[in-house]
């Protein structure tokens, strides 16, 4: 459960939740900028569905350039490095599931266009990694998204720790430094890659972006979720085309992949890892039998009304 002070409940006039929601907007400002200007290196657990790992990552500003490397220190060795959040090379597991960056949209935190959707305030203070932090929390005005309990440093406005959290207040993810250093950049050693990270571009040269066969739309979308990309590429594996659509609300994301069953019998799927959903359903058009699949951090509930509400340009009228 989120760990939320007896002060927050007892706050009862606008002006006070102002002033907090104002607050909260100036850190999350801090956060946006500081990881576009502050270099770093640290060590950080993740944990998801109970299952924990920890990562080294070396973070590096310079001349309007960020460079990052992390490196998982537990189970399969696995590695990323990203320039300017454009993934250059992976190695592990990850080579299969990771994909290549490159086509995905940039995003700036924007404070602002959250507190539309999102009630922000600052909730206490605590102390992570042997650093003083201040809580934001971060939670959702409907049912469509997850909230988000956010420690930041006090010094910095980096994140110290943050958690992802349903409705319930019940924990999906978390993501805690238990060693971070902003005294000096990481140094080119620290962030070369080593010999066993593939170049992601080579996976990408197999998949050229080819034209869309359907123009596709959602009946439905939740409030402030907007098309931030769509492309469309030839399965190297299954020769078909996939279509896929990414929204974004400024916090959360989801994509939509559509692809022809080819008229081959699929099943219609529904699993949850940790925050990960993925739903997926059948969509008859009159040019055959499409999969609809929804991906993306977002309760399981919405995935499936995304799903429900796909239609393409030719698509045939339900029975």
């Amino acid at each position: 459960m989120r760990a939320i002070p007896l002060l927050t409940f007892l706050l009862s006039s606008w002006f006070a939740l102002s002033a907090h929601a104002d607050e909260a907007q100036d850190w999350l400002t801090r956060l946006g900028r500081a990881e576009q200007q502050q270099s770093f290196d640290g060590t950080f657990v993740y944990e998801r569905n109970g299952s924990f790992s920890t990562h080294n990552i070396w973070h590096r500003v310079q001349d309007g350039q960020v460079r990052e490397r992390l490196l998982q220190l537990d189970g399969s060795a696995q590695e990323v490095v990203r320039v300017d959040g454009q993934t250059q090379c992976v190695s592990g597991t990850l080579v299969a599931g990771l994909g290549n960056s490159r086509g995905a949209s940039s995003r700036t935190l924007d404070p602002q266009k959250l507190t539309k959707f999102y009630e922000l305030a600052v909730i206490g203070k605590s102390r992570v990694a042997g650093r003083n932090a201040v809580i934001v929390s971060i939670t959702p005005r409907d049912q469509y998204r997850y909230g988000f309990e956010l420690h930041l440093d006090r010094e910095t406005g980096l994140p110290l720790k943050s958690l992802l959290l349903n409705d319930q207040g019940q924990l999906l993810e978390r993501f805690q430094f238990t060693r971070l250093n902003t005294s000096k950049a990481p140094t080119d050693h620290d962030l070369q890659p080593s010999s066993e990270c593939t170049p992601i571009a080579l996976t990408n040269s197999k998949a050229p972006e080819v034209p869309a066969t359907q123009t596709w739309h959602l009946d439905w979308l939740p409030a402030g979720f907007q098309l931030t990309n769509s492309v469309s590429r030839k399965d190297t594996h299954t020769k078909s085309t996939v279509d896929s659509l990414m929204y974004d609300d400024g916090l959360a994301r989801f994509s939509v992949f559509l692809e022809s069953t080819e008229g081959a019998s699929v099943t219609e799927t529904r699993t949850q890892l940790g925050p990960t959903v993925a739903v997926s359903r059948r969509l008859n058009t009159v040019d055959g039998e499409v999969m609809v699949t929804v991906v993306g951090e977002i309760p399981v509930g919405t995935a499936e009304r995304i799903a429900l509400s796909v239609r393409g340009e030719k698509a045939a009228a339900k029975p």
